[in-house]
């Protein structure tokens, strides 16, 4: 069950605390009582910071009396991705490599919602070096869906998302390489965004100019990814040729009429999607008809999109991971070995050939964008999978040969570089969330989050919460 403040949006939350309806101290004890509510049936929170929280909550409360300026996120209690490091807070990527560190400082993501007012609870649950969308490590165990908790909450944001499903937060931070906001949010109901390059950096030590993975928000609300984009968007060190700013997402204008949108169940290469997810989501393009898009079938052209992906992603492995995996592969899981010694194994050819790749595929995208503005999918080609496997061994039918092939869906826009967001997009007859993704072309993520408005005034399904998290309707009154 969940109170009536749990229900709320982060909008709400520190409109609540900023009109001094609510203080910061009583928004922790909240978080903190759904935790303790939930977290055992989704293992979603895995490592807690709860008494520093308290001093920070006190010292939010305190400044605020004194008529201290406020941040966007003042007082708002928030756990972290465990791939980010934390300052003073365990940071172990799920790995067991990593199972005692205690970065001494922020990641910049980190920083920058410390510094508009987050109050820091916690660590979500992660696969181990996020690598792959189902959360699964040695360190904590198995993240579980809140709509189905025998059932995968997706991943590498699985925990943030499982937490907001379950109420426990409204706004969280994940990450995106393949899939890894997209496929969670679609598992567990939830928006996520993976904004464009350099947005909000997310920076690498091996590889400063890294582009494949991005950092960004998931919410049960659009205009609260909004806000989390007010607090982090900007630039950093490195000229990624964003010019978007925080001040740039301060107000959303909710809009499909018009919008020019291509739609594709299979990307135009026959990518496998369940037959359930695709019955649900094409009961759903009657609502952007509804609400006064444009629909066409239509796709852009991702012939490359595989090569520009693996090959990037095996390189962005080996920079990252290669050193690790080399001095302690038993402390490393099998695929991201795998995924280590790909990148390892890349040549001149391999190189050349995936940056020609790359031209090309830029090329489709802007050929695409010449006549439409968006572009829908779906985010996940499988329903929340049974949370024992490692991963699906077969979509639709077709059997995988990687740990990856189950995350096409979500890896061949990630190629693309294209901002994209997953929409909650319905709920399977036995109740399972399916989820849309949608994407606009570079650096239209204002325009983006708009749309994604507009489809969410018209359905609303992010409001549904699992049972688990029913509105305490007796604490209510």
């Amino acid at each position: 069950m969940v109170s009536q403040l749990q229900a709320l949006s982060a909008v709400e939350i520190t409109s609540l605390i900023r009109s001094g309806q609510l203080s910061a101290r009583e928004a922790l004890a909240s978080h903190i009582d759904q935790i303790q509510k939930v977290n055992e049936s989704i293992n979603a929170v895995v490592i807690t910071d709860f008494e520093r929280a308290a001093e920070a909550a006190t010292a939010a409360d305190e400044a605020q009396a004194q008529g201290a300026e406020l941040g966007l996120l003042h007082g708002l209690p928030m756990t972290h991705k465990d791939t980010f490091n934390t300052a003073g807070l365990r940071s172990t990527q799920g790995s067991p490599a990593f199972a005692e560190n205690v970065p001494e400082h922020d990641d910049l993501q980190i920083a920058r919602l410390k510094a508009a007012g987050a109050i820091r609870t916690g660590k979500t649950n992660v696969p181990e070096f996020g690598a792959g969308s189902h959360t699964f490590n040695e360190v904590f165990g198995t993240t579980t869906n809140p709509y189905a908790t025998d059932k995968s909450a997706g991943g590498s944001s699985g925990g943030v998302a499982a937490a907001i499903a379950a109420r426990i937060q409204p706004l969280g931070d994940g990450s995106d390489m393949g899939g890894s906001l997209r496929i969670p949010g679609s598992f567990c109901n939830v928006f996520g965004f993976r904004p464009s390059y350099g947005v909000i950096p997310l920076g690498s030590a091996g590889n400063a100019h890294a582009w494949l993975a991005r950092s960004g928000p998931m919410a049960r609300t659009v205009a609260d990814v909004a806000l989390f984009m007010q607090a982090s968007a900007g630039n950093d060190k490195i000229h990624t040729g964003n010019t978007l700013s925080g001040q740039d997402f301060a107000s959303l204008h909710p809009e499909l009429k018009g919008a020019r949108i291509g739609y594709s169940f299979d990307f135009g290469l026959n990518v496998p999607v369940e037959p359930e997810v695709i019955e649900v989501l094409r009961g759903q393009l009657a609502v952007f008809e509804q609400a006064g898009a444009i629909l066409e079938e239509a796709t852009i052209d991702f012939s490359d999109a595989d090569e520009v992906f693996s090959v990037t992603r095996a390189f962005d492995f080996a920079t990252g991971l290669g050193g690790l995996v080399r001095e302690h592969p038993e402390l490393v899981k099998p695929e991201v070995i795998w995924n280590v010694n790909k990148g390892l194994a890349l040549d001149a050819d391999a190189m050349i050939s995936a940056a020609a790749a790359r031209t090309r595929l830029g090329e489709a995208v802007d050929s695409y964008f010449e006549r439409f503005d968006f572009f829908l999918s779906p985010a996940a080609q499988v329903l929340p999978f049974d949370a024992t496997w490692r991963y699906p061994e077969q979509i639709a039918g077709v059997p995988s040969e990687t740990y990856l092939d189950w995350m096409r869906s979500a890896c061949l826009l990630s190629a693309t570089s294209l901002p994209v967001i997953a929409m909650p997009g319905g709920f399977t007859a036995s109740g399972l969330p399916v989820g849309w993704q949608l994407a606009a072309n570079h650096y239209r993520d204002v325009e983006l989050l708009n749309a994604a408005a507009g489809y969410e005034e018209a359905t609303h399904f992010a409001d549904r919460a699992p049972a688990l998290a029913q509105l305490d309707t007796e604490a209510a009154q």
